[in-house]
């Protein structure tokens, strides 16, 4: 048990999938999972332990941005053994070829600050995914036939951004979308020697202004989890 995770010592998985919703969690698990239970709930951000195919997994709400993330990858690693972590999260489209519904497999991820930018201090430091993770995710899409692009994306420390210059540039060298987690994922998944991928769902596009209905949301989001579980026990 640690300050923001009530689970007991072996109800946590080496393998943790996070998305952000603690509610996505639940519907994650219940879904996916066999035999989920739920090991967390304080602060209300609900995590699920349970088995995909007899391998355990467990499904923890990682909350909104990169400071939120950054407690629960830290107790989740430091205190419960975590080893493959994978975001499971939607995102913003920013190139044209990229569509709402598609999937986003970030091999790199740029950001202007993080929780660990102390730590660097001058060095911009480029956070990375696990090559093993992004290449069995990479073909598990295909043999989806789902439409998947990889590349790097945008994590931002806002979600009202009033920086359309920043926006541009961004797409100028093809950055595919934008989200507030994965930079940081990456940098404490380098740190602690864990695996760690960011798969997006877009759910909505910043230049053509195109959102997801949310009546199409737990279809396309459920290729998302599918391509996360597939790709940890490749």
């Amino acid at each position: 048990m640690t300050v923001h995770i009530g689970a007991k010592t072996g109800d946590i998985a080496e393998t943790v999938l996070l998305p952000g919703d603690p509610y996505r969690a639940k519907w994650a698990a219940e879904t996916f999972l066999d035999k989920p239970r739920l090991v967390n709930e304080v602060r209300g951000m609900l995590g699920y332990t349970g088995s995909y195919k007899g391998r355990p997994v467990t499904v923890q709400g990682s909350g909104m941005g990169m400071p939120s993330l950054s407690i629960y990858v830290n107790e989740l690693i430091k205190d419960y053994g975590a080893q493959t972590l994978i975001r499971i999260g939607s995102c913003g489209g920013m190139q044209e070829k990229v569509k709402v519904r598609d999937v986003i497999l970030a091999m790199t991820s740029s950001t202007l600050s993080t929780p660990s930018r102390g730590i660097f201090k001058e060095l911009n430091f480029a956070p990375a995914a696990d090559w093993s993770l992004l290449h069995a995710a990479a073909a598990v899409a295909e043999a989806k036939g789902v439409a998947t692009h990889v590349g790097g994306i945008y994590s931002s420390d806002v979600f009202y951004d009033e920086r359309p210059d920043l926006n541009e540039q961004m797409m100028r060298h093809g950055i595919l979308g934008v989200e507030m987690e994965a930079a940081e994922l990456y940098t404490l998944a380098a740190r602690y020697g864990r695996r760690a991928l960011a798969v997006l769902t877009v759910s909505d596009h910043l230049i053509t202004g195109e959102a997801l209905p949310s009546s199409d949301r737990e279809r396309s989001f459920g290729d998302m989890v599918e391509i996360a579980l597939e790709a940890a026990f490749a």
